[in-house]
């Protein structure tokens, strides 16, 4: 009996389609699952397979049609063989001194592959993938050659570090802050080795749920480097793997300075800086983002003389331009030196350590600076590098990184890449986030990402945190706005906390009222900015966020406070 193949669902509100191309003629043999026709949205292409073994008997609808969820595309007669495609008349044989070497066919994908998804790389943005599409029914490998899963993030970055600036705010606070509590300590001892040690047993706790995870969800861990070598095919060192989609999700590694030779022990990446057995007596910092000032502030409560060198006359470039200043006075305030609009231009270790050669960014006298560790943090690039990836054809652009499209495919069909090895802010959650919308497109759903949305946090204390446009962003669309702003200071939690430095700021359209962006320098900062964020998600305006009950005490009435504030009608201040 004949088997009907239909417009398959395409997403929560996509509803039709437009026949794009018939892959498969009547009368032609299929596979089971063997893509049997492409459909185009507006959103998503997705190739509809044969539900079943056997021959295409007709084409319900012609290319171009625009058909709806659950049409009838074509009927396929299941078990009936069917003829090959066609084969092209042969051209003409060329005469012998016309004749050129041809050129080497383009990659196919394997007619059998051993996976449906194979992912490169066990980060944030690999795994995540990997478990979402093992979730909608693929087969599914991921590629890693660490010893563990989880990538930079949970192996040298966000997780270790997270576990460092906790407890090193708890060592400063029980020197310094515990007092005013009426809880005196006479003296305050330090036991470096078994703070890293409680930061290795919380890695080691995350990369094994990791690891879970794969089996739970039956993934299969390929352990070795991944390449790529074309459509449908990579190797595992060395050895031959297929898939229909190939998901490179290799992440990103630390940059350098020309002339600068990391050691991972007197000059270190974040890497090395996570692995210090001994507090430097004086820590420079080269660069003013985000991990150098995180881990700068991890040494610096611990004791270090810490002092940052800022190629810009800033620190945490994009980020909102008040709170970038608050951001520096409050650190300066801990005892952070700044010099700022300076460049590093040479290192030279010595006995004791290293002397740096600093001078101006805009040129002018140079000046030494004497370090025991020196830690560059000029940010990150995509680690795109010794896996196949030009050599498959795949684009990459000036700064190394995959060029991909608005459903992340590359260049070369069936490969995807996402997270830091593509265009956009190197953060786990971003990544994550790829993740799942590509595995959702992969499944013929509607995956996607709203990068208006993607929130920032910086762990220091107070914490950063923003998410949508900052407002010399809006200066520049030349969009009207309108701000609210709330202290912690008058917030009661804060002060029962003696947290009340900082404070919220809510940016709002100024006619619609719809939230565009929300800054947070404070407490918490990084918990907060989840509302704002769901706010941003959503289209809410300020007026909404304003008139959710929100509990008292605690610290996300200063966010309510402040989308009050848009319309100049806070409460408590």
């Amino acid at each position: 009996m004949p088997i009907e193949i239909k417009v398959p669902t395409l997403g929560e509100s996509v509803t039709t389609a437009t026949v794009g191309k018939w892959l498969k003629q009547p009368g032609e043999a299929v596979k089971e699952d063997e893509p049997v026709v492409e459909l185009e949205t507006d959103k998503v292409s997705v190739e509809v397979p044969a539900p079943a073994a056997g021959r295409l008997e007709n084409h319900a609808v012609k290319e171009g049609d625009e058909v709806e969820v659950g049409a009838v595309l074509a009927t396929l007669e299941p078990g009936a063989a069917g003829t090959a495609p066609a084969a092209k008349a042969a051209a003409p044989a060329a005469k012998a001194e016309e004749a050129k070497p041809a050129a080497a066919p383009a990659a196919q994908a394997p007619a059998e592959t051993d996976y449906d998804v194979v992912v490169i790389g066990a980060g944030p943005g690999g795994y995540v993938c990997a478990i979402r599409a093992a979730q909608l029914g693929f087969k599914v490998a991921c590629v890693e050659q660490r010893a563990t899963l989880g990538g930079t993030c949970l192996n040298v970055g966000c997780i270790p570090s997270k576990a460092l600036l906790q407890s090193s705010e708890n060592y400063h606070a029980a020197g310094h802050d515990f007092a005013a509590h009426g809880v005196v300590i006479d003296s305050v001892k330090l036991d470096l080795a078994r703070m890293q040690a409680r930061k290795a047993d919380i890695v080691g706790a995350n990369v094994k749920g990791v690891e879970y995870l794969f089996k739970k969800n039956g993934i299969t861990w390929l352990k070795g480097h991944g390449k790529v070598e074309g459509t449908g095919r990579l190797s595992v060192d060395g050895k031959p793997v297929t898939a229909k989609h190939i998901v490179i999700a290799s992440g990103s590694n630390s940059a350098n300075l020309p002339g600068i030779e990391v050691d991972e022990k007197v000059i270190v990446t974040s890497t090395g800086a996570l692995e210090l057995s001994e507090v430097p007596k004086r820590l420079v910092v080269i660069g003013g983002g985000v991990i150098g000032l995180e881990l700068g502030s991890v040494w610096g409560r611990l004791g270090a003389d810490v002092t940052v060198v800022e190629f810009l006359d800033r620190l945490v470039p994009g980020t909102d331009n008040e709170v970038a200043s608050q951001f520096q006075k409050l650190l300066v305030k801990q005892g952070f030196k700044m010099k700022l609009g300076h460049k590093v231009t040479k290192a030279e270790k010595t006995k004791k350590g290293v002397v740096l050669t600093v001078e101006p960014s805009a040129g002018g006298a140079a000046e030494t600076l004497e370090a025991d560790v020196v830690l560059v943090a000029v940010g990150r690039t995509a680690a795109s590098k010794n896996m196949g990836l030009e050599e498959a054809g795949i684009a990459l652009d000036k700064r190394g990184r995959v060029e991909v499209d608005a459903h992340y495919a590359t260049s070369v069909p069936g490969i995807y890449a996402i997270g830091d090895v593509i265009a956009g802010p190197m953060l786990a959650h971003k990544a994550e986030e790829e993740g799942v919308a590509l595995a959702e497109l992969l499944a013929g759903q509607a995956g996607h990402v709203n990068y208006d949305a993607i929130p920032g946090v910086i762990y220091t204390w107070p914490e950063v945190a923003s998410v949508g446009f900052t407002e010399e962003q809006l200066k520049e669309k030349g969009v009207a706005y309108k701000i609210g702003k709330f202290p912690f200071m008058a917030n009661g939690r804060a002060r029962a906390l003696g947290m009340t430095d900082g404070f919220v700021k809510v940016l709002a359209d100024k006619q619609t009222d719809r939230v565009l962006g929300v800054h947070i320098i404070g407490p918490c900062a990084g918990e907060l900015i989840a509302e704002a964020t769901m706010a941003i998600e959503f289209g809410a305006s300020a007026e909404d966020i304003g008139r959710v009950c929100h509990a008292h005490p605690t610290l996300s009435e200063a966010v309510k406070e402040a989308a009050l504030g848009a319309d100049n009608r806070a409460i408590n201040i």
